[in-house]
């Protein structure tokens, strides 16, 4: 498995798979080719059914036009094998002479993959252990944590990386939480965070409990969908199911920051190993891999900073993803919005239930957190693709697209 700075990246939304992975990619290609005099790029299946949503050609054009015109072409019918999100490069000469074709494809959290024998075109491997049951066996006769594992396997800056990390997803909140209006695009959706925290502050302990990590995981996924600069975790469209229930604690229950940043690292393995042995791209499961996963990620943190066995932390995070099998991908108007940000609230919520649940436990359980990981695998494979990021099915039936 890759190291998990590979999960959380930081950069603007609001998408991770259809803007910061194309815009890396048009990086890339531009690299190898600053003296093009014309390029063209051809974004197919989801890339290309919700990219004017999610603000791809900005992305691209952003990054290429300063260089040399760009025409880009729409294939929204047209899925390539290796991944719904593909698109091609061409470069050409002034005499329109093709330099380079060049297909990639972005395969959720920002990262990117070619179809080949190392289809990667991302950094090393770094962890040897490629399953949760593995890393839990090795917790338990170690007698060491999850966060452990992420240090001996991690180079010495993981730490330094994380504590940016956390400040990031702690300035997204802050943000958030003071902005109000309309968050761009024809949905004309009110920004809600700001209000949520000033409702929740009025309330008693259990109800302001809850509307707090509402109010949280709101102004992140609200600062997402106007394009500002989160983490993702594991995308930008599940960007605000982590970072809520982590402020959340710090703020009620005093955690320092480096028992935040050690959950962090926690969140990160489980989330590695969805992406490593499924997927976290929605256009390929559904939302399931989105936010189903943050919510695991998260539920397994909020069990590590309660003193949860390593047991009773991989069941947490077991529930969290669980009762997020089968959730499609169907953003309205292909904007990461409507049902977006509130599942990222919603998810927050869960993921503090399935920590209190699992602490209730000794943490033996029948369902391993690598067992749910290969059925929503399979069951996003099962789903029709007007269910994965085309905007074509579910809650965004009969919207038009941007």
């Amino acid at each position: 498995m890759k190291s998990i700075k590979e999960l959380y990246r930081i950069g603007t939304g609001p998408s991770s798979s259809h803007t910061m992975g194309p815009r890396k990619a048009a990086e890339i290609f531009l690299a190898r080719h600053r003296h093009a005099a014309s390029f063209k790029v051809t974004l197919y299946g989801s890339l290309a059914a919700t990219g004017k949503g999610h603000m791809t050609d900005v992305a691209i054009n952003d990054t290429l036009t300063p260089v040399a015109p760009v025409e880009i072409v729409w294939q929204p019918k047209v899925f390539l094998p290796f991944h719904p999100n593909a698109m091609t490069f061409a470069a050409f000469d002034a005499r329109q002479k093709l330099l380079e074709n060049w297909t990639v494809y972005s395969i959720g959290g920002g990262a990117l993959a070619e179809n080949n024998e190392e289809p990667t075109i991302e950094s090393k491997e770094v962890y040897d252990m490629r399953s949760m049951t593995e890393i839990l066996n090795w917790c338990e006769r170690t007698g060491k944590s999850y966060w452990e594992y992420v240090k001996e396997c991690e180079d010495e800056d993981i730490w330094d990386y994380l504590d940016v990390v956390w400040n990031t997803m702690k300035e997204a909140i802050r943000r958030g939480l003071e902005e109000e209006g309309v968050l761009p695009g024809p949905l004309n959706l009110r920004r809600k965070a700001s209000t949520y925290y000033i409702k929740a502050t009025g309330y008693k302990d259990s109800l302001k409990t809850r509307g707090l990590v509402f109010a949280y995981a709101l102004a992140v996924s609200e600062e997402n969908a106007s394009g500002g600069k989160i983490v993702t975790a594991p995308t930008c469209g599940s960007c605000g199911v982590v970072p809520a229930v982590l402020y959340h604690l710090h703020k009620s229950r005093d955690f320092s920051d480096i028992r935040i940043i050690r959950a962090l690292a926690t969140a990160g393995l489980f989330g590695n190993i969805v992406k490593h042995n499924a997927s976290i791209s929605g256009a390929e499961v559904g939302c399931q891999g989105e936010v189903g996963v943050a919510c695991a990620m998260a539920s397994a943190a909020a069990n590590q900073l309660f003193g949860g066995s390593p047991a009773q932390t991989e069941y947490a995070a077991e529930m969290g993803l669980e009762h997020h099998l089968g959730m499609t991908c169907d953003p309205v108007c292909g904007l990461v919005q409507i049902p977006c940000i509130e599942r990222n609230a919603y998810a927050a919520a869960r993921a503090l239930d399935a920590n209190i649940y699992s602490s209730f436990t000794d943490g033996i359980h029948r369902v391993s957190f690598d067992k749910v990981v290969q059925v929503m695998k399979q069951t996003g494979h099962d789903l029709p693709s007007l269910y994965k990021e085309t905007s074509e099915g579910g809650l965004a039936k009969d919207y038009e697209q941007m």
